[in-house]
């Protein structure tokens, strides 16, 4: 692989970036659909578990989803350490070798932390980036679009905006200015105000890739706009989701209704825990030992599991499988 240093422009001019020759870059328009973001598997002990990590990229994979979101929430990213962060991106990069793209978030509280995140993740194969806002110290809106004009900057790959409540969602006006800055190609838009993708579709373009975040709201971020979906619960349900979006392609509305119908009865029931330690243990039914949750989580309790089992099983009862894996393996009872 030959490579080349550059420098990137606007406030850190002397923060170097590599940039591959060989590196084919994805126009972010070309990613779209079902987009899992994805879960990082850990052992008991809280390290990182590689050979999880490869077998739910393959278990992904295998469901027919899009792409792959990596180390974002749902990845736990806050959780680990720069080095740790890249040790995700590198081994699902290598287990996916191409077949699916890979959208990698970047985000931390600091601009130099977050380029240094980016340049690693360009470095090992990422086909797109994405970060939240800076959190905690409640930025300046001019702060934030500093901090996407040198985080973009950083490196040649599209930058997602996420826009989340938790990190300090970004109103309206700033996401016009968000969009002005050259490499910032779209949005991650995990609120529940989806007239807005419309909006942002109409007055900033068509061009600019918006995906829904609402795992329970996918068939309405589709209805305004989206052109993908990324969320938490296409880990362990994908193909309901699946199904959703080739249902969205040909305009059957009512397997579209259905398929949300299935899927927020799971995900409204699984949010009653939990939900990262509910959904491994949910794998864990399935016969895939995908890891742990890091502490400060907590993995589910002996009451909690038979909870969560006896809810689904109900769920199953009254809606059918849909045609889920994990639905269909469910055990009867606890061992």
């Amino acid at each position: 692989m030959v490579s080349r240093i550059g420098h990137k422009t606007g406030y850190f001019q002397d923060i170097p970036f590599l940039i591959s020759e060989a590196t084919a870059l994805k126009d972010l328009q070309s990613i779209r659909g079902v987009i899992p973001a994805m879960m990082t598997c850990f052992h008991k002990n809280g390290s990182f578990d590689e050979e999880s990590q490869r077998a739910l990229t393959e278990f992904l994979i295998g469901k027919g989803v899009d792409g792959l979101y990596l180390t974002g929430s749902t990845g736990e990213a806050f959780l680990m350490d720069g080095e740790e962060r890249c040790a995700v991106v590198k081994c699902v990069a290598e287990q996916n070798r191409g077949r699916v793209p890979l959208i990698v978030h970047v985000g931390d509280i600091g601009t130099q932390k977050s380029i240094h995140l980016a340049q690693r993740a360009y470095e090992l194969g990422a086909d797109a980036l994405s970060s939240v806002p800076p959190f905690y110290f409640h930025f300046s809106q001019d702060e934030i679009v500093q901090y996407y004009r040198d985080l973009s900057a950083a490196t040649p790959l599209p930058m997602v905006v996420y826009n989340i409540a938790l990190a300090g969602a970004v109103g309206w006006d700033t996401i016009r200015r968000l969009a002005e800055i050259p490499n910032v190609k779209g949005m991650k838009y995990t609120l529940t105000t989806h007239h807005e993708i419309m909006r942002i579709k109409e007055e900033i373009g068509k061009d600019f890739v918006v995906y829904s975040g609402c795992d329970e709201m996918a068939m309405s971020g589709f209805a305004f706009g989206a052109d993908g979906i990324i969320g938490s619960f296409y880990n362990i349900i994908p193909e309901i989701f699946v199904k959703m979006y080739h249902a969205m392609q040909i305009k059957d509305l009512e397997t579209m209704e259905s398929c949300q119908k299935l899927a927020d009865a799971v995900i409204l029931f699984m949010l009653k825990f939990p939900y990262f330690a509910a959904m491994k243990k949910l794998l864990q039914w399935g016969g895939y030992e995908f890891g742990y949750v890091r502490a400060p989580f907590a993995s589910l309790n002996v009451q909690q599991e038979n909870e969560l089992l006896t809810g689904l099983h109900t769920i199953r009862e009254r809606y059918g499988s849909g045609g889920i894996e994990l639905l269909e393996r469910l055990p009867n009872k606890i061992d």
